[in-house]
């Protein structure tokens, strides 16, 4: 019983501590403009999304490498996921379609939901294979589709699988996993077959991450991170000059802060 309580009080202080660290911030290069949205990908290439729809690639050093201007025609970009560098995926929910691009941001295929009969899909995301994942609302299914937009795989009702309500809003294929992450429930993971595979109680964070070791994300006050080989939860406040962003993108070692002025990039310690 004694070792017990000592267990207990051991993790409520790693808690705490965890709780009162402070992040060290310093900063490194800001890329002014008006922007809506910002993405990353895993050789730090910067992505960014003007107020006129303009999509941007930038180098790591925030040099110019591309520029996609056909946006204006499907509206405001809902989604953007650039997990695989190769193959960039903008999502426009209000017309149901993908648009895919190359690493120069050239288009290569254009989807049309609407001709499969799938109207409402608010998640949608790479899979590793170059094929797409998306959530369908009105059907409560993950599927997996084709370039074409042919339905290559699907779960079952997830109103079979769950007694709760799932909306997920971010799909991450990553760690030979699919994972589905509804802000409210919590993060839901599938093989490639789509067999549920379980649950992370990992609730009302924002701009979710998915590494190789971690997830990272944030709220409205705190940055968090949770490492999947210890299952231990990191948190810490975000700085007081950096509250009330736009935008954050938390990852190991490197921050990006987007707000009306531009994006900056930041170094932490903590």
């Amino acid at each position: 019983m004694k070792r017990r309580i000592f267990i207990l009080l051991a993790l409520k202080l790693l808690l705490v501590t965890a709780a009162q660290a402070q992040l060290v911030v310093q900063q490194q290069k800001t890329i002014p403009g008006n922007y809506t949205t910002v993405a990353v990908d895993n050789l730090e290439n910067i992505y960014l999304v003007s107020a006129t729809n303009q999509l941007k690639k930038l180098s790591e050093t925030g040099d110019s490498v591309a520029v996609y201007n056909n946006v204006k025609k499907l509206g405001e970009a809902t989604l953007l996921d650039v997990s695989n560098p190769l193959r960039v995926l903008i999502y426009y929910q209000s017309f149901a379609t993908v648009v895919m691009l190359d690493r120069l941001l050239s288009p290569v295929n254009t989807i049309d939901l609407r001709k499969q009969n799938i109207f409402n899909v608010q998640a949608i995301g790479l899979s590793y294979d170059g094929k797409i994942w998306l959530y369908d609302n009105m059907e409560s299914m993950l599927k997996k589709i084709n370039d074409d937009g042919s339905v290559l795989l699907k779960t079952p009702d997830f109103r079979q699988l769950f007694s709760e309500t799932i909306s997920p809003k971010q799909i991450i294929d990553r760690n030979q996993l699919v994972y589905l992450y509804d802000p409210a429930q919590g993060i839901y993971t599938f093989d490639y077959y789509g067999t549920y595979k379980g649950k992370l109680a990992i609730t009302n964070w924002q701009h979710l991450r998915i590494t190789d070791k971690y997830i990272f994300g944030n709220d409205d006050s705190r940055f968090y991170r949770y490492t999947f080989s210890s299952m231990k939860y990191d948190e810490w406040p975000i700085p007081d000059m950096l509250k009330t962003k736009n935008r954050y993108i938390f990852e190991d070692g490197r921050l990006y802060v987007l707000d009306a002025a531009g994006l900056t990039l930041y170094s932490y310690k903590h």
